[in-house]
């Protein structure tokens, strides 16, 4: 069955490119397409959508205020972000806002398709880049998580390798591909982590492994 994916995007020529990739991606069809999110619950029940691909910055509703209003409306709908602006602030607001990843707009075709396919799958794409722009905000903020170095969570080799590559900003195919085990056996292993860290998302996992140098 087709990724079903939704499109917030006010630029039309990046719009019309996402909606091209998508529709000529096996596995993916783009459900829907539009240039603000002043109507986004009428587009959301008229598209369908397991996956919205939302921007930022729109006019009208910006696309912060839009996540988390499909976050309380669908919570069963995916949202990932995508945006040019590399600001630790908007990105950590549009995860407080109930994003599931964050994608920059300058990243390959192939990594919107990767990301998509993650966070459909339950995983939680963000890059290093944007992990430690998240990073910095927290530091900045003086917002402290976890004391570092408090506890032992008893992580194996094999996790904590896992766990580096997550921070590093690897999904779940490429961690597969890199240490030559399998898809499932990956996801067997973050969830195992994700229970010793005492965490629930990729988010979560890659600011506490960031705070107590756990990779």
């Amino acid at each position: 069955m087709d990724i079903r994916v939704t499109l917030f995007e006010d630029n039309k020529l990046v719009r019309d490119a996402l909606q091209a990739i998508l529709n000529g991606t096996h596995g993916f069809i783009c459900s829907g397409a539009f240039a603000d999110g002043n109507r986004w619950e009428f587009d959301i029940n008229r598209s369908v959508p397991d996956v919205v691909l939302m921007d930022i910055e729109m006019p009208g509703l910006n696309g912060i205020e839009i996540t988390k209003k499909i976050s309380i409306r669908f919570p069963h709908i995916k949202i990932l972000m995508q945006t040019v602006f590399n600001d630790s602030e908007k990105i950590f607001l549009a995860l407080c806002a109930g994003a599931s990843g964050y994608i920059l707009k300058n990243d390959p075709p192939y990594k919107f398709i990767d990301a998509i396919n993650e966070v459909y799958n339950g995983g939680a794409p963000i890059s290093s880049a944007v992990a430690k722009k998240v990073f910095e905000f927290f530091t900045n903020q003086n917002i402290i998580l976890v004391s570092p170095g408090s506890e032992d969570y008893h992580l194996s080799e094999r996790e904590k390798e896992i766990l580096h590559l997550i921070v590093e900003g690897f999904n779940y195919k490429a961690i597969a591909e890199k240490i030559f085990i399998s898809y499932e056996t990956v996801r067997t292993h973050v969830k195992n982590i994700y229970k010793k860290l005492h965490v629930t998302s990729r988010n979560e996992a890659v600011m506490k492994a960031m705070q107590q140098g756990l990779y």
